[in-house]
């Protein structure tokens, strides 16, 4: 048997919490993880020249933290889709002044030929709890660029990250996020394709070595093994071994869906037990959710309805791959999308606060304890 499934029965035959474990105690008196946080939320983009080779151009949408005065001359964001129609956002305005709280920088990578606008809830409710939050739009591997072969568009995804750190360091004076950035303390976070990235950064990935840079690390299903992958790709690089995951020292939180078919949340438990040299670890399975419910396709498949598309017409739009997940994670019995994204953004702004603002008091959302308050989740921690 392969000795990466003996670790994965290993790890499945354990429980979240024991039947000794009693509910926990009344949460911490700070800002609730699973809610916008003390701050207005600012928009803004960018392009980066010349990455990785002459005449690469990488996207950016970025969030930010502002005072909620300073957004009264500022219109609401809209988030363009395929140039043609716009998302409306839920927090987030665009370009008002930062409020220079020197905040933490966060990455966000998309999934693969993904829109890096794909977790929009997550990264404003993260630059509502004190975080700049940038998103690259990795060429040639988006929605509208699908050029790149999975080893090439693999290839890139580290050193489009490390491009952003870099950018983060040398913004111009003129620029709205100039002096609002602390360099100094970064995380890096993805789903699918770009939860692997996350991974990447951590232990170097398709060739590229490893950002040590960077402070914690939240991979969002993100393939361990490529055996346990239901599109299986004939790479190297469709997974990790036992090896580079043995290298990322950083604190790691895993999240994925117990219903995912498209990247079994078996992967998590993998890394969950292969991340030996990481910090800490902590591994959270919403029991439910699949691969799509950590990002916006029913935000994405409403607003197409309301607008008076019916399904059976995406296609014709250049959206029929949003068919069958918006059917699979937003129609009939499935797991509840807003409970999805509540769960999404708690574990994200808890483990972000402890690791990246040294607040002690959010890692209690991070314990089996406090995830028995919780109907849909089981936890593990180390």
């Amino acid at each position: 048997m392969n000795p990466r499934l003996l670790v994965l029965a290993a790890t499945l035959a354990g429980c979240a919490t024991s039947p000794e474990d009693t509910a926990a105690a009344t949460p911490p008196d700070v800002d609730a993880p699973d809610a916008p946080g003390p701050w207005a939320v600012g928009h803004g983009t960018d392009t980066i020249h010349d990455v990785g080779e002459t005449g690469r151009s990488v996207s950016l949408d970025f969030w930010y933290p502002a005072h909620s005065d300073d957004t009264d001359g500022s219109d609401p964001t809209e988030y363009l889709l395929q140039g043609i129609f716009a998302l409306p956002a839920e927090l987030a305005f665009e370009g008002p002044p930062g409020a220079s709280i020197d905040a933490p920088l966060v990455v966000f990578s998309h999934g693969y030929q993904s829109i890096n606008i794909q977790s929009a809830s997550m990264v404003e409710t993260l630059a509502s709890h004190g975080f700049v939050v940038v998103a690259p739009n990795h060429s040639g591997n988006t929605q509208e660029d699908p050029s790149d072969d999975f080893d090439t568009a693999a290839s890139r995804r580290v050193p489009d990250v490390e491009a952003v750190l870099d950018w983060a360091a040398q913004l111009p004076e003129d620029s709205v996020l100039s002096g609002q950035i602390d360099t100094s303390r970064v995380g890096v976070s993805g789903h699918s394709f770009g939860g692997m990235t996350a991974l990447g950064v951590g232990a170097g990935w398709a060739g590229a070595e490893a950002l040590p840079e960077v402070d914690a690390l939240m991979p969002i299903s993100a393939v361990v093994d490529g055996d346990l992958q239901q599109d299986e790709r004939p790479s190297d690089n469709a997974g990790f071994t036992s090896e580079a995951l043995g290298t990322v020292t950083q604190p790691v939180l895993l999240l994925g869906g117990t219903e995912d078919e498209v990247v079994p949340v078996e992967n998590n438990a993998l890394a969950y037990d292969e991340l030996t040299a990481a910090a800490s670890v902590v591994r959270v399975d919403i029991i439910g959710a699949n691969h799509t419910h950590f990002a916006n396709v029913c935000d994405i498949g409403e607003l197409l309805l309301e607008l008076g598309v019916a399904i059976e017409d995406w296609e014709a739009l250049g959206a029929g791959a949003l068919v069958e997940p918006y059917t699979d994670t937003c129609t009939g019995d499935a797991f509840p999308i807003e409970e999805a994204a509540r769960l999404q953004n708690l574990y994200a702004v808890a483990f972000f606060r402890q690791q990246l603002l040294d607040e002690a008091d959010y890692g209690w959302w991070l314990t089996a304890e406090a995830a028995e308050t919780e109907a849909a989740v089981s936890l593990w921690a180390r």
